[in-house]
């Protein structure tokens, strides 16, 4: 799908003599997606709706947020590097590559960082926390746009992988990087532990032992009209979210 955007809320456009209040920094993983999606998915979903926060928040209110290329480097469950080309890079890796963008950033004179994440392996709290010691006047946030708002409100049979948000997602944005009809039913075993099902503790599931297909959750009832309905409210609350950043001149001004 052709989008008619400004480049300028694009880290691939031309940013001579414009201001901007914060940086966007989409992150997603590499990873199959059932077997109707691309592997980069994650990434190229949480570009998009970073993309259209951005343009909104300049249309809506003024306010100027860069959105950078996305990183495609995700952390993966057990049993996902039995896939070709599933890689899975550590936390370490992630956070190496985290800290050289915020020095960058903040070398620049960029003190604010909305990190949107798309993939659900990934986990920046910790970074984020490591990062407010070393640079204590950057607002670094994070969110997970599929989370933003809940799915079942928006979708009838929600899962959490290749399923109806995430494939709708892409039938609205790239209708020709979706092929519905070689999908799998993304059916997905559950824990036989009680107490794991109950989320008393947690473990990352093996993901070749829970699905056949890679995916969990149907994505046949996926609509390109329900991903653009998601997609535009998430991008709404986000750039909601830019404009309130842009109002605050430091860390400690996001308090009461």
């Amino acid at each position: 799908m052709n989008r008619e955007i400004d480049l300028s809320v694009s880290a691939y456009g031309v940013t001579r003599g414009l201001d901007y209040e914060m940086a966007i920094l989409p992150w997603g993983a590499t990873e199959p997606h059932n077997l109707h999606l691309p592997y980069l998915t994650d990434a190229i979903l949480s570009h998009d709706v970073a993309v259209d926060a951005a343009q909104m928040a300049l249309d809506q209110y003024g306010t100027r947020a860069m959105v950078l290329p996305p990183v495609a480097m995700g952390a993966q469950n057990p049993g996902q590097r039995d896939l070709k080309f599933c890689i899975h890079y550590r936390q370490a890796t992630q956070r190496a590559i985290l800290a050289d963008i915020v020095e960058n950033l903040y070398h620049q004179g960029i003190r604010k960082l909305l990190i949107v994440n798309g993939h659900g392996g990934n986990d920046f709290k910790g970074m984020i926390r490591d990062l407010a010691v070393d640079y204590p006047e950057m607002i670094i946030l994070m969110s997970n746009w599929f989370a933003v708002l809940p799915a079942r409100e928006w979708f009838e049979e929600p899962g959490d992988h290749a399923d109806e948000l995430e494939t709708s997602v892409m039938m609205h944005y790239h209708p020709e990087l979706v092929n519905l009809s070689e999908a799998g039913e993304g059916a997905a075993k559950a824990f036989k532990l009680q107490s794991l099902r109950e989320k008393v503790a947690w473990l990352p599931r093996h993901w070749t032992k829970v699905t056949a297909d890679t995916g969990i959750g149907n994505p046949h009832l996926s609509t390109a009209e329900k991903g653009k309905r998601f997609a535009e409210a998430v991008a709404t609350k986000y750039a909601l979210l830019i404009k309130e950043l842009a109002e605050v001149s430091s860390a400690q001004d996001i308090y009461l």
